[in-house]
């Protein structure tokens, strides 16, 4: 039973239900929203509000279903109410926004009035109501479509919002969702957390949170139990750590409340769909030139009485006209002039990029990658440089000490065989002193935990790996007691670890006898040692480091790092009670003259897969650059490994951040291509590697995962967080989420990348070669006989099948191996290559020769009627594009056919485009204008459409020039007016970065000086 529920008053324990109405009348969900801290101090302070909600600071709520449930109903849940999403009746609306339709639904209307005038309501109304029904489903579908992919998007936005948040629940620390966050519950913050509600500080050291998002301060804001212990919701944790009392949730913040208004808008354009947007512009212009020539033909040969009626009468007679007749005849003309309009126009590209984007974000989910920005997905295919971290990226993140040393004595490995003494039981080879030291010095300098529920029970350690990695070697070879450990000290400040000191410290005091105050620090091999003076031999003597020993540990720890070990040091210091800062208000850790105890090595294996997936990179043309806070020799060892660095590979660099940091401005740029791996390397290194990259042109993508890595993340072209090690602030900063924080995923999302731009290029392939044919017959046709071939119900059929199932057909293709055998796609390419121009111009020509022959000799050639020809000229049209659709599937490959059994939904779009075809000709004649065919005709048609699979075959035979033809509207050219005036920003930020690079490199001069450190001289 937990301590806050062990209370009793009268010798009951409380009820729950009195505690939560007399806490909700204490109105304590006021007290950091409305900043009350006399409240707080009125109430007892956090502890005694611990006790109202009855939690404990040590232990937290019980955190069954009915305390939950209870506190839920209570105070309600740590949610907030979203605005509505888009309905579908919205989108049918939107769809309906093209004017161009709806001067169709207007022809329709008049046809329909007009129609049952002349020929009565039973069968005046066919041709009006098929312009409708067919505007209908155009409509429909689209609306569909778009309404489908909105929640698609709105579900996979609600996963970035789920962050996983540290509690204590029943003395067992856990992973809960921050919707699962209840009032009364204890939370664990640490460097790059958000806090996930309204709370009080409990305990901690040194923590400090960035309330921009709510306040607009960017400065720190320190937290502490004397000083501001109020934490807001939507806060970011950017150094120390602590646990926090949850007060208020939901709703009941000030952030709550501030989403709960904010409309995410999901459907933003991105930067193809932007790009598109010129092309469709440049097609829809010469659709409308197009349409209007047709028109100004057909009314001219109207008026002039050269068009004919079905009896072979002028239609124009100026001695029998009408005005009915007049007026309905030129509905009929501008309803057709129309109708090429809304062809011609592409509307499916935006509905391609939309349907290829949502299915590869869904399954990009599946192969565990978040996206959380849509253009990510399309930039990842032009990427050429990525910057990736080592430790749970390029390896397993599966931390184990495997060779631990003293000075003075031999390597000892753990758990195996090798060099040195193997211990059975380590705590035997260690001297009793430098053993308890040990214990102090991983027990207490951490952020992970342990804990035992019961005797018989198995320990449950949390942490980071590193951390976890330790304590397991401490408890089970070291024979450390946790608990003891924290009974004995007491932890009086703490320097937390980040990834610019790459050490952490605690100073302790022991809580029985002397009350002695010792300084332990643990961290990076070669940075503590550079801070010792002293060492513990393995009898647990006190000697000098002289200069011998100096170098035989120096020898130790590249051993460790050359068999890819991670070598971490322990070392302390006794301080005296006049020099140990208790009674300062934020003691200083002294971190000069240290004992070192000892060294440890840590074992992380590489991933299984990361050789394959750094030589589909090379492969690719893409260059894999290790950036780590490990030190040189570790570094080189795993890149090795990994295949980064070749034997055959001589200008490759190997150098540290320092090195790098402290180079010219014009060397960084002469040498940033060369770099293989930089260790030693700090965030604002890895933000000096991006900025270079990209000042040469690369397209830069970087994983990141700690709270520094922010700014890199932020500057590159795609950021990529780690999902399990990665901090919330980098998720937020980062365009894609890595939820198995593997090297491989990073390899899949470009495969994707790459794939969805592929995928559009065939959509656009397919839909020009209808565009291209659609508006030549149409404009041939009405030129030389004054007739259109295409009624205006064929047309809009033709667009149905183009825009939407087009769409659906070939924008969800999967990525083929293929992709990744090609250099990455350049940012100022056109999306029309010329590849693309060879097909689509051989599949349009064929088609407008095969049609205006049907259009000026196939009644001669067939012996048939008009009516029927007409309706042999639709059906070859749109079977000419049910073939052509296999020919775009590739748009290189000769073996259309390879893999199509795997895209079934490709399989069922054909199927059901056939039997639709088959229902508009033989059943539908009415509202399609069709005859009827035979089986021979059927033949014939088929047959036709079918020679596109040879045109197709032989056309890919002739080879085409990488030099673009011409650069259409989607190309953005390097020298046009936005692309400038982003290059001079970013020249500017560059030479900011130069002058900060200046800064600190005095900052470190002086440092060094003053401290007379070896490694910062």
């Amino acid at each position: 039973m937990l301590p806050s529920t062990s209370v009793t008053t009268a010798g009951a324990a409380p009820d729950p239900l009195i505690s939560f109405a007399a806490a909700r009348q204490s109105s304590f969900a006021c007290l950091v929203k409305e900043k009350q801290y006399d409240s707080l101090q009125r109430l007892g302070g956090a502890a005694a509000i611990a006790a109202a909600l009855l939690s404990d600071a040590e232990h937290g709520i019980a955190g069954d279903p009915s305390d939950l449930r209870r506190r839920r109903e209570a105070f309600g849940s740590n949610t907030y109410p979203k605005p509505k999403p888009k309905s579908f009746f919205v989108h049918v609306v939107d769809a309906l926004g093209d004017v161009f339709l709806l001067v169709l639904v207007t022809c329709a209307a008049v046809s329909l009035g007009f129609g049952i005038k002349e020929h009565g309501i039973k069968s005046g109304w066919y041709d009006g109501a098929s312009i409708f029904l067919a505007v209908f489903l155009v409509v429909a579908v689209s609306a569909f479509s778009n309404h489908r992919q909105s929640k698609r998007f709105d579900r996979l936005a609600g996963e970035c919002d789920n962050i996983d948040v540290t509690v204590v629940r029943d003395s067992r620390r856990s992973e809960v969702s921050i919707f699962d966050i209840v009032v009364g519950d204890v939370v664990i913050l640490k460097i790059g957390d958000q806090v996930p509600a309204d709370g009080v500080f409990l305990a901690g050291h040194s923590l400090q949170l960035d309330e921009s998002s709510m306040t607009g301060e960017s400065d720190p804001v320190y937290v502490g139990a004397d000083e501001n212990p109020l934490l807001s919701s939507g806060a970011k944790v950017v150094d120390g750590y602590a646990s926090m009392l949850v007060t208020a949730v939901g709703t009941d913040t000030a952030w709550g409340e501030m989403m709960g208004t904010i409309t995410r808008e999901t459907t933003e354009p991105t930067p193809l769909q932007e790009r598109l947007s010129g092309l469709t512009s440049s097609i829809g212009k010469a659709g409308i030139a197009v349409a209007v020539l047709v028109f100004a033909v057909l009314l001219t040969r109207y008026f002039t009485g050269n068009t004919e009626d079905e009896n072979g009468q002028p239609e124009f007679d100026k001695r029998h006209v009408s005005a009915n007749s007049v007026v309905s005849a030129l509905v009929g003309i501008f309803q057709q002039a129309v109708t090429i309009i809304v062809v011609a126009i592409p509307e499916g590209l935006p509905l391609a990029v939309t349907l290829t984007l949502a299915f590869s974000m869904k399954r990009m989910m599946q192969d565990n990658a978040l996206v959380r920005t849509l253009s990510a997905c399309e930039t990842m295919g032009s990427v050429t440089a990525v910057c990736t971290d080592k430790t749970g990226t390029l390896t397993l993140n599966q931390m184990k000490v495997t060779q631990f040393w003293i000075g003075g004595g031999e390597q000892i490995e753990i758990g195996g065989s090798g060099k040195g003494a193997t211990a059975a039981d380590t705590a035997t080879a260690i001297a009793g002193t430098v053993l308890g030291l040990f214990h102090q010095g991983v027990g207490l300098n951490t952020t992970g935990s342990v804990y035992k529920a019961g005797p018989l029970s198995e320990l449950e350690i949390s942490g980071s790996p590193t951390e976890k990695a330790l304590l397991c070697w401490a408890v089970a070879e070291l024979k450390m007691d946790a608990e003891e450990l924290k009974k004995s000290y007491k932890v009086i400040h703490v320097e937390t670890f980040n990834s610019e000191k790459k050490r952490s410290g605690v100073l302790i005091k022991e809580n029985y006898g002397s009350g002695t105050v010792i300084a332990h620090w643990k961290g990076a091999a070669e940075m503590i040692m550079a801070r010792c003076v002293k060492y513990f031999d393995s009898n647990g003597m006190i000697q000098e480091l002289g200069i011998d020993q100096r170098v035989k540990s120096e020898q130790v720890i590249k051993g460790m790092a050359a068999s890819s070990l991670r070598c971490i040091a322990f070392a302390c210091k006794q301080i005296e009670a006049k020099d140990s800062g208790i009674q300062a208000e934020a003691p200083k850790l002294e971190d000069d003259g240290l004992v070192l105890l000892g060294l440890v090595g840590l074992k992380d294996p590489c991933r299984p897969q990361v050789k394959a997936a750094i030589r589909s990179c090379r492969d690719a043309g893409v260059a894999v650059k290790m950036i780590t806070g490990d030190n040189i020799f570790t570094a080189r060892a795993i890149a090795k490994e990994c295949g980064i660095i070749q034997d055959d590979d001589y200008d490759g660099l190997v150098i540290e951040g320092q090195e790098f940091r402290n180079y010219s401005a014009e060397e960084r740029m002469e040498r940033v291509d060369r770099i293989r791996v930089m260790a030693r390397s700090s965030p604002f290194d890895k933000l000096l590697v991006v900025q270079c990259l990209k000042q040469k042109g690369h397209v830069v993508a970087v994983t990141g995962d700690g709270t520094n890595d922010a700014p890199a993340l932020k500057e590159a072209d795609v950021g990529l967080s780690m999902g399990i090690q990665g901090t919330e602030v980098a998720k937020e900063s980062s365009d894609i989420i890595i939820l198995d924080d593997n090297f491989d995923t990073v390899v899949t999302i470009m495969r994707w990348g790459r794939c969805v731009y592929n995928n559009i290029q065939k959509f656009i392939q397919f839909q020009l070669t209808v565009n291209i044919a659609a508006l030549v017959i149409n404009f041939v046709a009405a030129v030389s006989s004054g007739k259109v071939p295409l009624t205006t119900v064929q047309l809009l059929w033709v667009n149905l099948i183009m825009d939407t199932m087009g769409a659906l057909a070939l924008a969800t293709d999967r990525p083929t191996k293929e992709l990744m055998k090609k250099p990455p796609v350049g940012r100022a390419e056109p999306l029309i290559s010329n590849v693309m121009w060879r097909n689509l111009l051989a599949q349009a020509v064929f088609q407008v020769a095969v049609l205006l022959i049907f259009q000026f000799a196939g009644q001669a050639i067939f012996g048939v009627s008009e009516k029927i020809n007409n309706t042999l000229i639709f059906n070859t049209f749109v079977l000419c594009q049910v073939f052509n659709e296999f020919n775009s599937r590739k748009l290189e490959k000769k073996n259309v056919f390879e893999g199509i059994l795997t895209n079934k939904l490709f399989l069922g779009i054909i199927g059901v485009t056939i039997v639709l075809q088959v229902i508009m000709v033989e059943l539908l004649t009415r509202f399609a204008d069709t005859q009827r065919l035979n089986w021979g005709q059927w033949g014939i048609c088929v047959g036709i459409a079918a020679i596109s699979w040879p045109i197709g075959w032989i056309v890919k035979c002739v080879p085409v020039s990488s030099t673009p033809i011409a650069n259409d509207e989607t190309s953005v050219s390097p020298l046009s007016p936005k692309i400038l005036c982003k290059e001079r920003k970013k020249d500017a930020s560059f030479f900011k970065l130069n002058v900060m690079i200046e800064k600190e490199r005095e900052r470190w001069r002086c440092e060094g000086a003053e401290k007379d450190d070896p490694l910062l001289q």
